[in-house]
């Protein structure tokens, strides 16, 4: 599991779409894909005007629902005992979700998503991780206030 996944695991709810659609949950309660040769959509399945449409077999467009980053890593700062300054700083942010925040982890994560900066400047990385790590939160689903995106 990608280090971004286990983030997403541990911010959003185990069956959010941003989980499940990233392969992060395997066997996830309710998803939305037939099983290769079924005739018809697994219960649960919302309905699926596009796929009736002439010609249409794009899937439907179903808005992503929306969690509150900042309310869950509050809380969870609340409930940690520790004081950690999750909002600015990428080591602390991965250790309010417990995951490994050493050097090489980071790395890693910055791979992940595509830095292109000098890996072994480790500020500069840290400070893109932490604004770009919001921006994916947000891209998936996660209602995050600007001054966490930049």
């Amino acid at each position: 599991m990608s280090i971004f996944s286990s983030i997403l695991n541990k911010i959003f709810p185990h069956d959010h779409p941003a989980n499940t659609a990233s392969g992060a949950t395997a066997g996830a309660a309710a998803g939305p894909t037939a099983a290769p040769g079924s005739a018809s959509a697994p219960a649960g399945t919302p309905a699926t005007p596009s796929t009736t449409a002439a010609g249409n077999s794009q899937p439907p467009v179903t808005p992503m629902p929306t969690v509150d980053v900042e309310a869950v890593l509050t809380k969870m700062q609340d409930s940690s005992g520790e004081k950690l300054n999750w909002r600015t700083s990428i080591v602390d942010l991965l250790k309010l979700l417990g995951l490994d925040s050493s050097l090489a982890a980071r790395k890693e994560l910055a791979s992940e998503l595509h830095y292109t900066g000098n890996t072994e400047d480790s500020a500069a990385m840290n400070m893109w991780l932490h604004k770009e790590v919001m921006q994916k939160l947000a891209e998936n689903g996660g209602k995050v206030p600007d001054d966490l995106k930049s």
